[in-house]
């Protein structure tokens, strides 16, 4: 599937083309920019799983959504 890039921008960098080779393996990507295009969102996704799991961590009930206390209190007319 083909993503329009919100910001077309040229680069040149060094690369290790045995990485970009195992992550086209495993991204399932052709090219180069896709490539890199998918690895970014890849990132992107993995620090938001971390964000919801340390506020999974932190909360009270061990999950995300409301105490039963605050359940209780929601439910009530």
């Amino acid at each position: 599937m083909v993503k329009e890039i919100s910001k077309k921008d040229k680069t040149s960098m060094v690369i290790d083309r045995e990485k970009v080779a195992e992550a086209q393996a495993i991204l399932g990507t052709t090219t180069l920019a896709e490539t890199v295009d998918r690895a970014l969102d890849e990132v992107i996704a993995l620090q938001a799983r971390r964000r919801l799991m340390d506020r999974i961590r932190r909360s009270k009930t061990g999950g995300i959504g409301p105490t039963p206390e605050e359940l209780r209190r929601l439910r009530e007319p």
